[in-house]
């Protein structure tokens, strides 16, 4: 059984499902701890997958109880590397990316998510990826509004990695419910380690 759903009259059908595994998702990253999680990740990150010199790399500020990526974040600046943060647009547009720095202003975003205070657009060339779950064929599950799929879809020549709790993985079968537009990640760094994934078009 596949976790791809397509055809006619599947898009009731693929919402239930993801609605389902995000309600599952969110039961298995609950009393994980956000701090201790993202020591482990940006060591691994940085041992594993680290993105390349001159790269300008896009991460997020973590919300709520997401893997706490800030502790990566600040090493790669420390290495030198530059940074960008996304800024949320209206619903059903790609997210744009403004330039940060540790202790650069941030100013609320939609949904609770905090993006730089202000500064000119830039185009990332690596990507730090959040994601409520995902599995070994790639598939991601998100929060619903699909920003990174459409981000995704524009940058097809960035590097990408997402990050995420190793409990967040969902195995085959029947792994995360997908649709044709959902973008597919290459790796998965965790806490644990880099899961690469297969199945990636």
């Amino acid at each position: 059984m596949t976790s791809d759903v397509t055809g006619p009259h599947c898009d009731v059908l693929l919402a239930a499902l993801k609605a389902e595994a995000r309600q599952v998702a969110l039961a298995r990253r609950a009393g994980i701890d956000p701090a201790g999680a993202g020591e482990a990740l940006a060591s691994i990150v940085l041992r594993d997958c680290p993105p390349p010199a001159g790269a300008l790399v896009s991460g997020f500020w973590p919300m709520g109880p997401e893997i706490d990526l800030r502790p990566l974040l600040h090493a790669l600046h420390a290495r030198g590397q530059a940074l960008c943060l996304p800024v949320t647009p209206k619903r059903g547009q790609p997210l744009r990316f403004r330039r940060w720095a540790p202790g650069d202003p941030l100013a609320p975003g939609p949904m609770g998510t905090r993006q730089p205070a202000e500064g000119p657009d830039v185009t990332p060339d690596w990507l730090l990826v959040p994601l409520l779950a995902f599995d070994r064929a790639g598939r991601r599950l998100g929060y619903g509004g699909g920003y990174y799929d459409r981000t995704l879809a524009a940058l097809p020549h960035a590097g990408v990695t997402g990050v995420a709790y190793a409990a967040q993985e969902m195995h085959d079968p029947p792994g995360v419910p997908a649709g044709p537009l959902d973008a597919r990640l290459p790796r998965v760094a965790t806490e644990t380690g880099v899961v690469i994934c297969g199945g990636v078009s």
